[in-house]
């Protein structure tokens, strides 16, 4: 195998000259990626940082199949994915969102949630999803959260506090093998105790699961204490990118002043 094949079986996704454009021929067009490139090796957890409106959410759904992009080329894992739906891409993509209730199923209880995510991408009656041996598998799943939710299998996901339906979320999206798991803001609608909680747990899941992480936030400490790559984007660019050693000596000043010589460029 050449260094060069070698390298591209390590790589888990990648952006190969993509472009975007937003409302075409109005007044109102805006090219947000312009031959954008980008590689993520595998099993790197990866944090992603920069102001509203840099492309951070953008990237992701155009990644997730969201969003189509204009030309270019998206792999994942070796596979060009470009062509694929949404619902298609889901089948190895697992993506945790900014608000609680996205990830789940709020009329329907822990336990059915679970039973979904456990037969996903299969076909079954939701009744017989659910027996005595699953039930006591999905117990054992949930006392990894030290949430209790172990003893609230019945209970509407609706009635649980934001904290848990974002850690329910997270297990949910990680209970199928996966290539690729998302972070979209995925602690940005916590109070700061339950951020922690979750972000905790993000950490535990996403060892134990060895899975490739992106994670865009705006958290400036929790990108910078979690990962080991970390990058800055702008204008649909990535602006300062840094991983392993260079990631672990960064600190919340060092990003603050990047964001600080953004502002400057802007005139803000």
């Amino acid at each position: 195998m050449s260094s060069e094949q070698q390298s591209a079986n390590e790589m888990m996704v990648t952006f190969e000259h993509v472009n975007k454009i937003f409302n075409p021929g109005s007044v109102n067009e805006v090219t947000l990626f312009n031959d954008f490139n980008l590689k993520l090796r595998k099993g790197n957890f990866i944090s992603v940082v920069g102001s509203n409106g840099s492309g951070k959410t953008t990237m992701l759904n155009l990644l997730c199949g969201s969003l189509p992009i204009d030309s270019g080329k998206i792999t994942v894992d070796g596979e060009d994915i470009t062509r694929l739906k949404e619902f298609e891409r889901a089948g190895f993509i697992g993506r945790v969102y900014q608000d609680p209730s996205a990830g789940t199923c709020p009329e329907l209880t822990i336990m059915e949630n679970l039973a979904l995510a456990d037969n996903k991408g299969g076909s079954f009656l939701l009744q017989r999803g659910i027996n005595r041996q699953r039930r006591d598998y999905y117990r054992t799943l949930l006392e990894q959260l030290h949430m209790g939710l172990e003893d609230k299998l019945g209970i509407q996901v609706k009635s649980l506090s934001g904290g848990q339906r974002q850690a329910l979320a997270l297990l949910i999206a990680t209970m199928t093998p996966l290539k690729l798991l998302i972070l979209d803001e995925h602690t940005a609608a916590l109070d700061p105790k339950s951020a922690e909680t979750v972000m905790e747990l993000t950490q535990q899941v996403v060892e134990e699961k060895n899975v490739t992480t992106l994670m865009v936030t705006h958290n400036l400490k929790f990108a910078a204490d979690y990962g080991n790559r970390l990058f800055m984007m702008h204008r649909g660019n990535v602006v300062f990118d840094v991983m392993d050693e260079a990631k672990r000596s960064i600190s919340i000043k060092d990003l603050t002043a990047r964001f600080d010589e953004i502002s400057i460029e802007d005139g803000n």
